[in-house]
């Protein structure tokens, strides 16, 4: 077998695991079983296991990436654009809880464990992703843009973990499961909320 289609076979098979269902599922042993190879096989492309989920966290970061384009598309002024991506960010890690959980996995983002493995670092697949956000924070008049990224980022994210926590559901009236509660409703006040702190009013 080539080694390459089976570089990306394991991967696709760890997709397809944290996607249905969750970080806890994506043992070494059991990506290879499901892949169809022995155990050890993924050592041959994986240092590390963390170099393997690594490299399923980097699928999702260019997953995130897609979606933020297409999101950006037909969007009139820097404004709208941050409020798409932002909605759009919020969506993601709501729907794809096991993904988004891998990508901010702080072990990985650091890259320990990693040495040895081909391809970028986890933590370098943030990065354009975020000077997207910077230069659309800029093109708003945001004095400093980088922190002004940096705190709406937080707030989304924090946005993202407590509505999928339930914490946020349960405190605006609904249970924690969402249950009478208006998601995307609220997810759009909650990020006009964020825009509005970071960015100011919106002058429109």
């Amino acid at each position: 077998m080539d080694e390459s289609p089976l570089r990306e076979r394991l991967i696709d098979v760890g997709v397809e695991m944290v996607t249905a269902e969750g970080t806890a599922a994506l043992g070494l042993r059991e990506i290879a079983r499901r892949a169809g190879v022995s155990h050890g096989a993924p050592r041959r492309y994986f240092p590390t296991h963390q170099a393997l989920l690594s490299a399923i966290a980097r699928r999702g970061f260019a997953d995130l990436g897609a979606r933020f384009a297409a999101a950006g598309t037909g969007q009139d002024t820097p404004r709208e654009r941050v409020r798409a991506l932002a909605t759009t960010y919020v969506a993601y890690a709501l729907e794809q809880r096991g993904m988004f959980e891998l990508m901010f996995r702080h072990d990985l983002l650091d890259s320990t464990g990693q040495e040895g493995s081909d391809g970028p670092r986890l933590r370098e697949s943030t990065r354009p992703l975020f000077a997207m956000l910077v230069g659309l924070v800029s093109r708003c008049g945001a004095a400093d843009p980088e922190v002004t990224a940096a705190a709406l980022w937080a707030n989304l994210h924090g946005v993202a973990q407590l509505w999928g926590a339930g914490s946020l559901p349960l405190v605006l009236g609904g249970g924690a499961d969402g249950a009478g509660t208006d998601t995307g409703a609220y997810i759009g006040r909650l990020v006009g909320a964020a825009l509005d702190a970071h960015l100011g009013a919106d002058p429109s």
